[in-house]
C-alpha cells in the first residue's frame, strides 16, 4: 500500500456526488492511473453500492470500483469547498460528505484491506477532525500518518 500514489484536492466546488465522481473518473484517466473504462465503472458501482459513511459528527464517501479498471494504485483525497451529498452505504438516507477518499487498487484483496484500515481509522473522531482541519498543504502527510501509523 505504501507505493500507492496519493493525490489531494481541496476547496473545489461540486453540486452533486455525480459531479464529484465524474471529476474523479476524468482525473484518474488523465493521470494514467486508470483505464478509459474507469469513469463509467465508478459511476455504476456508486449507483449500485453507495459509499457514503456517517461518522460521529461527520460524513465521508469512499468511492471505488473493481481492480480491473486500474493501471496503478492510488488514493485521491478531496476536501470539497462544502459538503457533498452522497447516498449512505447502509441506508436509504444521504450523508453530507466533508471528505471524499477515492480508492484505486490493482488487486481486490488490497481493496478489502485498505477499506478496513480506513474505516477503522475514520471511526476515531480525532482522525477525521485532523483530516478536515489540516492545512491543504499538509493533508497528504496527515492522511499518510493516520493511515500507515501502527495500530494503537
Amino acid at each position: 500500500m505504501h507505493n500507492t500514489r496519493l493525490m489531494v484536492s481541496t476547496g473545489q466546488h461540486f453540486n452533486s456526488a455525480h459531479e464529484v465522481l465524474q471529476h474523479i473518473g476524468a482525473r484518474m484517466v488523465e493521470e494514467g492511473i486508470c483505464h478509459a473504462s474507469y469513469p463509467a465503472a465508478l459511476l455504476a458501482r456508486e449507483a449500485t453500492y453507495p459509499t457514503g459513511i456517517a461518522l460521529e459528527g461527520h460524513a465521508v464517501a469512499i468511492p471505488h470500483c473493481e481492480a480491473q479498471h486500474a493501471i496503478e494504485p492510488a488514493i485521491y483525497l478531496i476536501r470539497p469547498e462544502k459538503a457533498v451529498k452522497f447516498q449512505q452505504a447502509d441506508d436509504d438516507e444521504q450523508v453530507a460528505a466533508e471528505l471524499i477518499i477515492a480508492l484505486v487498487v490493482t488487486h481486490p484483496q488490497q481493496q478489502i484491506t485498505l477499506l478496513r484500515t480506513l474505516f477503522s481509522q475514520l471511526q476515531q473522531p480525532e482522525c477525521i477532525e485532523s483530516l478536515l482541519s489540516a492545512p491543504a498543504g499538509a493533508l497528504a502527510a496527515c492522511f499518510n500518518q493516520r493511515l500507515y501509523a501502527p495500530a494503537a
